[in-house]
């Protein structure tokens, strides 16, 4: 078809927006147009599972406008966000309010993670004492665990100056806040990022610093089940093992396979460069349950009753029993994904009361935000709508965006994203 570019997507820009019946039940959620900067909105009809429109802005009086324009709409299914419920409460007053049970989950995760994090300690002996259990398997018999690789002293003393260099912050931050400072004026004070102060602001404890994301997996990971068969086989030579999983596909170093082999010979107590197999050894296998992070905690904690298995019930009965506080929070995040699951909105007001009287800082916030957001939550309890619909949505936005990079301005992208329908 003859023509440039420019003039196709002039005649695009040209088009009028589809026409669609009214909307009685929509879903919002944000779209970034650049993540942690800048976002838009999306608002998706529920019944049919297309957009409707899409926003520039999350803000709430934008939310507000569009609301006004659509007074047909009588459902609107959000996250937890203040903006959108705001907006919702100008713009169509009468319409009801669903908050969304993944988003709810969510909410409920943060709040036992940070539990699990301020019990960090607590959840380091567990992981300390598991490491030494014996290892059963599926054959019935037992060998001794793989010991965990150790840190160089000079790592953990970085690692303790650095977390009492940001602890000592945490605690001017919320100093301050006390004396009724801005977040810029803290963050100019102390030469922080005003998302720092923030970030420190919806933490009621010390945050402390997540796990780095597949920690414990290496270029190894895929052989050590063979290295530990030929290692109880009788196989000690380092280099030998080494060149055997390099046929195999192995791209790492040897240095990697030589450190390894050093932690089975610290489970079965030999001494190093040990090469006589012919004195009675024990049999040493991987621990069948990873280390714990406060992360990896929470959602064993969260996952759903008939998905877990006697490994995972045996680490939470584990974790019950290093803390009070521990088993108080284990036993109401457990409570309130059953409700939230189960579609009980009769169990919620009790559950809010046991949580505002727990004494667990990040459960008395959290309850007190289901409180300020009551009727939207016991919507989300009895209101088949959620914003499932939403979010695959935009991911296909996404990707209409990224198709259209550096002419993705609004008015072409709401076009794209309305006629791709």
């Amino acid at each position: 078809m003859p023509g440039s570019r420019s003039t196709v997507l002039r005649r695009v820009r040209n088009l009028p927006t589809p026409a669609s019946p009214p909307p009685p039940i929509v879903g919002i959620d944000d779209w970034a147009w650049r993540k942690g900067h800048r976002y838009g909105t999306i608002v998706v009809d529920l019944e049919r599972g297309g957009p409707i429109d899409v926003l520039e802005d999350r803000l709430a009086d934008t939310v507000a406008d569009w609301l006004k324009a659509h007074p047909e709409v009588q459902v609107v299914a959000r996250d937890r966000a203040g903006a959108y419920a705001s907006g919702i409460r100008q713009g169509a007053p009468a319409a009801v309010q669903v908050a969304d049970r993944f988003h709810l989950i969510h909410n409920l995760a943060d709040a036992l993670e940070a539990v699990c994090s301020a019990h960090h300690q607590d959840v380091a002996a567990l992981n300390e004492a598991q490491s030494q259990e014996l290892v059963e398997r599926d054959d019935g018999s037992v060998a001794v665990p793989v010991p965990p690789p150790s840190r160089p002293p000079t790592a953990q003393e970085r690692a303790e100056h650095s977390r009492a260099r940001r602890r000592a912050l945490y605690d001017k931050v919320w100093e301050l806040r006390r004396e009724h400072w801005s977040a810029d004026d803290i963050a100019r004070q102390l030469g922080i990022h005003r998302a720092t102060v923030f970030r420190y602001w919806q933490h009621p404890t010390f945050p402390e610093r997540k796990a780095r994301r597949g920690r414990g997996c290496s270029v190894l990971s895929p052989y050590k089940d063979y290295l530990v068969q030929r290692w109880n086989d009788g196989c000690l030579n380092a280099r030998r093992l080494f060149r055997e999983i390099q046929a195999q596909g192995y791209r790492g170093s040897s240095n990697t396979v030589a450190q390894y082999t050093r932690r089975l010979r610290q489970a079965q107590g030999l001494a190093p460069r040990h090469r006589t197999p012919r004195q009675a050894r024990p049999e040493v296998a991987e621990p069948k349950n990873p280390a714990l992070t406060g992360r990896g905690a929470t959602w064993l904690i969260l996952k759903r009753e008939e998905h877990r298995e006697e490994d995972d019930q045996q680490q939470i009965a584990k974790l019950q029993g290093q803390h009070d506080e521990l088993a108080k929070a284990i036993d109401l995040a457990q409570d309130f994904a059953e409700l939230l699951r189960q579609r009980q909105p009769e169990r919620l007001d009790a559950w809010l009361k046991r949580a505002a009287q727990s004494a667990l800082k990040a459960f008395e916030r959290f309850a007190s935000g289901l409180h300020e957001d009551y009727e939207a939550v016991k919507a989300g309890l009895t209101l088949p709508w959620s914003t499932g619909p939403v979010e695959g949505q935009i991911n296909r936005l996404k990707m209409l965006k990224r198709q259209m990079f550096g002419r993705a301005n609004i008015d072409l992208l709401r076009l794209r994203v309305l006629y791709a329908t």
